[in-house]
């Protein structure tokens, strides 16, 4: 690593601290922290929503898979943006007009208080296990890169994020990932990408020196795709990150379409990174970790310069997927879990100072968290098993039909969490099946308990509010 890299990738963390600090002016109310106002154009929303959806593992996973298994590598990040787009075509009417600020305080309202307790204490566990593997990345980057200590490198690009993100909120999230976006794009698509191609002489000689597998889109295999679809198509929908991202809008046409447009964003990345795995056959035949695939190829054919720039493209993927699931996990608390039940009167500056200690503890716990485990990537699968196997059936059947009930809601999600978490400790962790078993014991639940005790037999507060979510769903 030259000179020239290291201050590229340092200028970079600079930048970001002053783009910032610059963010924190903007936020002065709970809605500016948490949603930046409700006020962001298609541009800058849509590049939110990608920085957030493509992290580390998005880059380095994908490159990885490209490298074992061709094009068919593209389909774990294919499904992260099949995610977003399906909730942009379907579901995007539904929720932006609920004005809410999380996941959990709509199925609040569409249920009882229990249910959106239950849901923002699991939603607020996964989107920290994923800030804690952001760190971790991080730290790999920075640690190769500088050569730092693991421990300084995490605590470095942990920190960074902490305080963009303590200062100004979704504001300094919504200014670092438009940079993050910028310098992704051009990183992989118009560097990369095309130099990789180079490398190897073209596309025409990697087809000729590939054997025909690495171009059959079905090679990883039937039950690795299907394994991707319930774990991240289906965690997208009701990802809490995505939904405050989505939150941030100005309309919901441009809500809507930038997410519709973020999943194509993401199915190009996907391809990309895949081909680059690709191209890695040729120049590293025999590599030793694939999970290296990525930092080798930058190291073997960029010159000095670009390739701080694009190991700062890397950073800026895990930065900004940490940015976002960790004010996603600040909100969840201090919204939906201690403003509810003991600080029920604040004002809105005492909620935006709540917010900033919220995310300063959780921020610290997950760099400690970070620092102390080092690889949670299976920890990560758990928490998408228990987002797409308890919680994505009540938010559908909430959206779409009208007996659902608040204690067939709240039940659903006990019992279907209870039931992933057993399947996962019977099938093993990385098993699909216990999603599957959460889904139909969702599913059973909510019919069961809707039947038995349909809404007629509702409190009178909770019958208002389901009549309350019809009204706004004919509206929309």
């Amino acid at each position: 690593m030259s000179v020239l890299d290291t201050g590229v990738i340092l200028a970079y963390f600079l930048l970001l601290i002053v783009v910032g600090i610059l963010g924190a002016k903007k936020a002065k109310t709970a809605e500016d922290y948490a949603l930046a106002g409700r006020n962001l154009g298609l541009f800058i929303y849509l590049g939110c929503l990608s920085a957030v959806i493509l992290g580390g593992a998005s880059t380095i996973g994908t490159a990885k898979l490209g490298y074992q298994f061709g094009l068919s590598g593209m389909w774990f990040v294919f499904m992260i943006g099949l995610g977003i787009t399906l909730l942009g075509l379907f579901f995007i009417r539904q929720i932006y007009g609920a004005n809410v600020t999380t996941i959990s305080e709509l199925l609040g309202r569409r249920y009882n208080q229990e249910a959106r307790l239950i849901s923002a204490i699991v939603a607020a566990i996964y989107t920290l296990m994923v800030s804690v593997t952001q760190v971790i990345g991080m730290g790999s980057i920075i640690h190769a890169v500088l050569g730092w200590p693991m421990t300084t490198s995490m605590l470095v690009g942990g920190g960074i994020v902490l305080f963009y993100t303590i200062l100004g909120g979704m504001w300094s999230v919504t200014m670092t990932d438009i940079i993050q976006f910028l310098v992704m794009t051009i990183g992989i698509f118009f560097i990369m990408l095309p130099m990789s191609l180079s490398r190897v002489g073209g596309w025409e000689a990697l087809s000729q020196q590939l054997s025909a597998s690495h171009f059959d889109f079905t090679s990883i295999g039937w039950s690795s795709i299907f394994q991707y679809f319930l774990l991240y198509t289906l965690g997208m929908i009701v990802s809490q990150d995505i939904w405050q991202r989505v939150f941030t809008a100005r309309t919901t046409k441009i809500a809507r379409g930038g997410a519709v447009y973020a999943g194509v964003y993401s199915i190009a990345y996907a391809l990309a990174l895949s081909i680059i795995g690709m191209c890695a056959v040729i120049v590293f035949p025999t590599i030793s970790d694939p999970q290296n695939v990525f930092a080798s190829m930058s190291l073997a054919i960029l010159p000095h310069g670009l390739l701080g720039l694009i190991l700062a493209s890397v950073c800026s993927a895990l930065m900004s997927t940490a940015s976002g699931t960790l004010l996603a996990s600040s909100t969840l608390i201090s919204h939906d879990i201690l403003k509810q039940y003991w600080l029920k009167n604040m004002s809105d500056q005492h909620v935006v100072r709540l917010s900033r200690i919220i995310t300063l503890v959780v921020g610290v716990i997950a760099i400690i968290f970070a620092i102390w485990i080092q690889d949670v990537l299976v920890a990560l699968d758990v928490a998408y098993a228990i987002l797409s196997g308890a919680i994505f059936v009540p938010v559908i059947l909430g959206f779409f039909w009208k007996k659902a009930t608040a204690k067939a809601g709240l039940y659903s999600m006990v019992i279907s969490s209870l039931v992933v978490f057993a399947g996962l400790a019977l099938e093993g962790l990385s098993s699909t099946k216990p999603i599957m078993y959460g889904i139909v014991a969702s599913i059973v639940s909510m019919i069961l308990f809707s039947y038995w005790r349909p809404a007629s037999h509702l409190q009178p507060d909770h019958q208002a509010v389901i009549e309350e979510w019809e009204d706004e769903q004919k509206v929309l």
